[in-house]
């Protein structure tokens, strides 16, 4: 199995980036998505999910309302789209796959696979 992220950079202040992972070696239908990000010196945190089936959507309180998770099944890629970006959302981001989650259950860490991250950094 393999995750590959792609997408990040050096963006200012207010500006936007999409990121994408690229899914091989498993069902990606089958699978629920996640983003996470670790910022230089703190834990990884949750950004954003989405569940396999109905597409149910999760996001982290300090990224709703900016950042949009969407899937295409047919190829094998997950996006979070990142509007209105700010310096604390600079970190390396991380894609990751599990066969399935519900609630808060979508949050934790506990995913199969994960890609090798992707690097944001927004300046002010």
């Amino acid at each position: 199995v393999q995750l590959q992220a792609s997408g990040g950079g050096l963006v200012q202040a207010g500006g936007s980036l999409r990121l994408s992972c690229a899914a091989s070696g498993v069902t990606f239908s089958r699978n629920s998505m996640g983003w996470f990000r670790q910022a230089p010196g703190k834990e990884r945190e949750f950004v954003s999910a989405i569940r396999r089936g109905d597409g149910n959507l999760y996001y982290a309180d300090s990224v709703r309302g900016r950042f949009t998770i969407s899937r295409d099944n047919a190829k094998n890629t997950v996006y979070l789209q990142m509007n209105r970006l700010k310096p604390e959302d600079t970190a390396v981001y991380y894609c990751a796959a599990r066969s399935y989650c519900s609630g808060y259950g979508c949050h934790n860490f506990d995913y199969d696979y994960w890609g090798q991250g992707t690097l944001v950094t927004v300046s002010s």
